[in-house]
């Protein structure tokens, strides 16, 4: 009885936390809080590992996913209750209300320009994935569990990566930071690569398709706008090369990921 009263719990805080998330996200454009918009206050920092401003439109299929996963949460898409894995889902709906609530205060950091929170805050967010992608892919998932639990935090993972990155970028603008003599472009090319190596380790390891193609997304989106006259209209080189050979790396991987698992099912 406890057991239950304690999942029941769960469900309700992460129903709460991801509504109270996904509301103020939306608010936050719409009036918008603090009456600048959160692409407005990116651009007031200006950077070379910023991406082309449509490629945020990923947070309507990230939010999309995670409403699926409240939904098989609290029961919806589950089917026959007796093959849930309710564990699972209380271990990832803790990681995840935890994770909701720091988004949430992050888009009040990132409005009202509290650049160092909103590292911290978006610190925490990574944290709670990486435990949940860790949880998740110790699991034996169905193809509906694999839908509903692991895809969500897959796709949300591999942009909240990228995300850190460029939130750590805007942190050491904020801060006037001379880059120890290194030019602009230069450091540009070495948060892009280490952004490579992270996102080419996490997927070895987790052997996560959808988290690379995330990161490839992203990376995308940082090359076009280098190469968009609205953005940087090939002004840096350096940094369109090693994007390019980045998305090559990683599409590399992906195909490399795609042959093993077609060779595990064979």
């Amino acid at each position: 009885m406890e057991r239950d009263h304690r999942i029941t719990m769960i469900k309700i805080i992460v129903l709460v936390t991801f509504l109270a998330m996904a509301i103020i996200n939306a608010l936050a454009n719409i009036l918008p809080i603090n009456g600048i918009t959160t692409g407005q206050i990116s651009e007031s920092y200006p950077n070379l590992f910023a991406p082309a401003g449509l490629k945020f439109a990923i947070w309507g299929l990230i939010y999309l996913l995670l409403a699926g996963y409240t939904l098989y949460l609290l029961g919806i898409f589950q089917g026959n209750t007796n093959t849930v894995k309710t564990e699972l889902l209380r271990k990832t709906g803790i990681l995840f209300s935890i994770s909701s609530i720091a988004n949430a205060t992050w888009i009040f950091s990132w409005h009202y320009q509290l650049i160092p929170l909103s590292m911290l805050l978006m610190v925490v967010i990574l944290v709670c994935l990486i435990l949940i992608n860790q949880t998740t892919n110790n699991e034996q998932l169905s193809k509906k569990e694999y839908f509903f639990i692991r895809l969500p935090f897959s796709v949300y993972f591999g942009w909240i990566t990228v995300a850190t990155i460029a939130n750590a970028t805007v942190l050491l603008v904020s801060l006037g930071w001379k880059g120890f003599g290194l030019t602009e472009a230069n450091w540009a090319v070495i948060m892009i690569f280490v952004g490579l190596i992270i996102g080419v380790a996490t997927m070895l390891k987790n052997r996560d398709i959808a988290y690379g193609l995330v990161i490839v997304w992203a990376y995308a989106g940082i090359l076009l706008k280098h190469m968009s006259p609205e953005g940087f209209g090939y002004q840096y080189p350096a940094v369109i090369t090693i994007t390019t050979v980045c998305i090559f790396l990683l599409a590399l991987t992906e195909v490399y990921l795609l042959i093993s698992k077609r060779k595990k099912i064979i």
